[in-house]
This record gives C-alpha cells, structure tokens and sequence, in this order.
C-alpha cells in the first residue's frame, strides 16, 4: 500500500490536483477547466460551489485505486477572494475575485477618507486597493444588502475547501494579511474595530498558519477516508513558492499563470505603498510581494483573437520574432493593473503597429510585456528594501522555456526552474506531508535548469523598457477616458 498525500489548488481558470508520494513524486495528477464570471464591467467572481464539484471529481478520478492510502489533504486556491456564507455555511452569492475585481473603487476612496490613507498603510503594511478584501466586502454591503443580511462568515477558496470537508471556520495567516483593511500586519491579528466599522455583525475566523490542520475529513468524499487531517492552506502564489522551495529570506518566486505573481520573502518587515506587505507562508515569515492583473490571459485572448491557434503554434512564431517584436510596444494592462501601477482603470495599449507585423510579433509583444511588468515590479521592490539573491520559476508558463527567457533578458536576472512547476497544488501537497511526517522541500523539487540573460538582448530590451514605461505615462488621460465610457452601462444600472 502506498502512502500518498492529495493537493488541491483552485485557479483562476482551473481547480488542479496532484496526488504525491511521502518522497514526494508525482503518481497522478488532473485538471478540471471553468471560467469566471464578468457579469458587469469590473465585476469578476465565481460560484464557490463550482470548486467543491471539482475538488470531488478529481478526487474521484485521482483516489480511485486499491493501492493508495490518503494521509493527509492540502488546499490552496486563487486570492485574497471575499466568499460570504449563511449560517448553514453555504454562499449568499458568489465569491467576489482577488485585485482583478476592481468594482470597489468608490469603496476604497470611502475608507481611504474614514480612516486615513496613512493609518491603514501603517496598521496594514498595503494601501488599499483592487486586492484588498475589506473595501469589497463594504461594496456586497452597500450594494446587495439582502445578500448581506444573509452573510455569517468570510471563506477563501482554500478555507472552503477546508470547511466542506472537516467543518472547521479558520483561515490562515497569510490569506488575513491580504484582508487589508482588517488585519494589523505587526501584531498579525484582526482589527475588531476597522471589522466591525466595514463588515458589522460577520465573524471573522480565527487564524493559523497555512500547514497546520485545519480538523478532519467528515464529509465522504471518493477515496479519502474519514478522519484524514487537512490543512488550513493559503493563497495560491505563497503556496507555489513553498513548491519551489522559494520560501527562505532573499528568495523571490515568479509565478507564470493567467496572472503573474511575485512574492519576495524577507527577513524583516519590508513595506512600499505599491506593493503588498504579506505574513510568509511558514511560520515566522513575511514578504513583499507584487501581482500583475494578466499575462497569461493576454496570450490567451490573442490565442483566440486570431482564430483559436494553438498556444504551441503562437509561442513558436513569437519565438522566430526578434527581441523587441519588430518595434512593437505592449500595455498588459487588460484588467487594469495591480502593482506597482495600482491603476484598475488602466487598459491594454498595442503601439508601433503597421501592416507588416505579424501575429507572433503581436504574441512576442505580449510576452515582452509581462517581463517589463516583473521589471517594474522588481525595481520598485529593489527600491523598497527588498532583497532579492536567488530566483525561482513556477507555472505552466515555463514550459518550452521562451517566457523565462524573455523575463531574464528584460530583467538581467537568472532563474532557477526547478524538476516540477505544475505549482500550488504540489505545494498544497508538501505542506499536507507536514502532517504525517519532516518532507524537505529541496530533495522533493530539486533545481533542474537555470535560465541566464542575454546580454546581446540588453541594449534593445533597456530602450523597449523605457518606451513601455513612457507609454503608460503618456496615455493616462486617453485610457481613463475609455474606461469611463467602458463603465457607462454598468453606472446607468446602478447610480
């Protein structure tokens, strides 16, 4: 009989799972796509109930063999999201999504006047903005007060998976820490009295660390005993980097995804007003870390733009395209932007087109622009005091290896990629094995490549930076514009 641990992380655009070993190795491992939902401009989220059917389908598929005993379950899942749930733990409405909502615009200038910009930045370590859940929590209030009436308790994608299998209310750390502005980033606890100002009469969990159990397994689930433990978990890119062993002080983990995260673990209280000052994932640990609102989705949608071609196909042509995309310039901005442009009205900017680019210059231009955002991301971290020695890759999107390259051209810094990137859900695994026994991350995940920059490529990739940076500058005013307009209908239905 083999023992094995099963992890479980709930994205953006899919809920995958991961059965592993004790020594950590890889006996199965599946995917279940689903899409969020955008019903009004700005607006992004997604019945929670759909990750719970997930979650027990690919328990079905992966747990489904004579050979296995399940020891332990670990959760993690897309945030900070603000599910809300009634007395009898199931969703008022669907959960309202991470920064890449950005519908509590009003919200946050509201708070911002209450209770002073400066007061939250140093209580919370983070400014306010589209990732914070309180402002979306005041925004469900405000806007569907009946929903609200009905609402007892505040879960995250991981929490819910953790409460339908064991019962238990509790949320880890590090998901708090992103509840700005309700969580005191010093003394790491709720702020009763920002809680009950934003969010009256909710009860907030009580916390824990993201690998300590949360209780156990009550509800029958295919192939996962009664009374097996599950962790608290956490946010999907703290428990990626956990994956790569990029978890240690000085460690900064890129994360390739439908979004791109950054999480740069620090030894110290690290804080900057555009970006977000985080509790770690292990105990004891803080980070600076920055998020930007697409990059995957940005190939994605030009996948289907010019006709459903397969990625395979795009990222070979955006290979054959030289640096610099034949003088092609992109704003990634489709949803807005997180950090550390902090601008949800921000929008998508293609320049320098002509009628001789082709569509894998537009598919390089998309990835050249990611890798100037985790540039800016960067540099701001730099100038904030964080420290950065030692850089690992995480995500589907290392696979084929072009992205990466891209990235460490643009930025100048090495990464390592380790053996496996499938990510959070084999993370969700190493923290599960915590339970049972002393797994090390690094005889688990061993480094297998590294990829260094060009310095052939750093003439042109400084000049294309600069341009990117003075584009956004000097479209503001133009793209504001268009966001307005873009918001028209969603302002004439709800004045």
């Amino acid at each position: 009989m083999i023992h094995v641990v099963f992890g479980v992380d709930v994205g953006t655009s899919s809920t995958k799972g991961v059965v592993v070993d004790t020594a950590g190795r890889i006996l199965g491992e599946a995917v279940r796509a689903h899409a969020v939902d955008r019903p009004r401009p700005g607006h992004v989220e997604m019945d929670a109930r759909v990750w719970w059917d997930e979650f027990r389908s690919l328990a079905g598929e992966l747990l489904d063999r004579d050979d296995l005993t399940v020891r332990a379950v670990g959760v993690s899942g897309m945030g900070p999201c603000a599910l809300l749930v009634d007395d009898a733990g199931d969703p008022v409405r669907p959960a309202v999504l991470y920064g890449v909502d950005t519908r509590a615009g009003d919200q946050i200038m509201r708070l911002n006047r209450e209770l002073g910009p400066e007061e939250i930045f140093r209580r919370c370590g983070s400014a306010l903005s589209s990732q914070a859940v309180g402002p979306k929590l005041a925004w469900i209030r405000e806007r569907e007060p009946e929903a609200w009436a009905r609402a007892r308790r505040l879960l995250m994608p991981a929490s819910w998976l953790a409460h339908r299998l064991t019962g238990a209310y509790v949320l880890d750390l590090h998901s708090a820490s992103q509840c700005t502005p309700l969580f005191d980033i010093r003394e790491q606890c709720w702020i009763p009295e920002w809680a009950e100002r934003i969010a009256p009469g909710l009860e907030l969990p009580p916390l824990r660390w993201p690998g300590e159990e949360a209780g156990r397994v009550g509800t029958p689930v295919p192939g996962i005993p009664a009374g097996t433990p599950v962790i608290v978990g956490t946010i999907d890119a703290w428990s990626e980097a956990v994956s790569v062993g990029g978890h240690g002080a000085g460690d900064l983990m890129l994360m390739y995804g439908t979004t791109m995260f950054l999480v740069n673990t620090v030894d110290r209280l690290v804080t900057s007003p555009s970006m977000w000052s985080t509790v770690g994932a292990l105990p004891g640990t803080r980070c600076l870390a920055g998020g930007m609102a697409t990059s995957g989705a940005v190939t994605d949608w030009l996948g289907h733009l010019v006709g459903d071609v397969a990625p395979a196909v795009l990222f070979g042509e955006a290979a054959a395209s030289p640096p610099g995309a034949n003088g092609l310039v992109m704003l990634p901005y489709f949803a807005g932007e997180r950090t550390p442009v902090m601008d949800p009205e921000a929008r998508g900017v293609i320049a320098g087109l002509t009628l001789s680019h082709t569509r894998g210059d537009l598919m390089r231009a998309a990835l050249e622009a990611t890798a100037y955002g985790v540039r800016h991301n960067v540099d701001t971290m730099l100038a904030a005091g964080a420290d950065i020695r030692r850089i690992v890759a995480v995500g589907g999107g290392t696979r084929g290896g072009l992205w990466p390259r891209i990235v460490s051209d643009v930025t100048g810094l090495e990464q390592i990629v380790p053996r496996t990137t499938i990510g959070a859900a084999y993370g969700a695994a190493f923290l599960a094995a915590g339970l049972i026994g002393r797994p090390d991350i690094t005889a688990w995940n061993p480094a297998e490549s590294v990829v260094r920059p060009d310095p052939a490529t750093a003439g042109v990739y400084a000049r294309r930076f600069g341009q990117y940076r003075a584009l956004y500058e000097n479209t503001i005013a133009v793209t504001h514009a268009l966001a307005r307009d873009q918001h028209t209908g969603d302002a004439a239905e709800n004045p």
